[in-house]
């Protein structure tokens, strides 16, 4: 039996009043960003330089699983741009992904336009393109949320 896959594409945006400097830098810390992940049963723990060991709980319809991987940047362009892999499994599937995050001037700010490309396998890839784009999407959107309340955080 053909194991499934499925691609799914994500990409949006955010504007954060502080510079380009300041988000670049929180990008880049490890504390911040395990922070920024935790709510929600999200774990990040430094490897080394630029790697990460993450744990992931996911509820997609009825497909729920806790996935363990790793995150690698693995190019930077400071503190324009970044690229990232991530690689995780679970009892549910696996999940192998590369991604791309962009920080542009905005009005005063920084825009955070991110992309990637999660290919999916296993249960997860069974279920509908739109269901898991939409997760995939909100989680990322709540990530640049948290990092945005740390920047406002550090601020006072």
């Amino acid at each position: 039996m053909p194991r499934s896959r499925r691609r799914v594409q994500i990409q949006g945006s955010h504007h954060i009043q502080a510079t380009r400097d300041q988000v670049w830098a929180l990008l880049n810390d490890p504390d911040v960003l395990a922070r920024c992940c935790a709510p929600g049963g999200a774990a990040l723990e430094a490897e080394g330089p630029d790697q990460f060991k993450a744990t992931v709980r996911v509820a997609v319809g009825p497909v729920k699983g806790t996935f363990q991987g790793h995150i690698r940047i693995t190019e930077k362009t400071p503190p324009e741009a970044m690229t990232l892999t991530l690689i995780a499994r679970s009892g549910v599937g696996g999940v192998s992904a590369n991604g791309r995050i962009r920080l542009e001037e905005d009005d005063g700010g920084t825009r955070v336009v991110w992309s990637g490309e999660p290919q999916l396998l296993g249960m997860l890839a069974s279920l509908g393109g739109r269901l898991l784009q939409g997760v995939a999407q909100a989680q990322a959107e709540e990530f640049f949320r948290r990092l945005e309340a740390e920047i406002v955080a550090s601020d006072t």
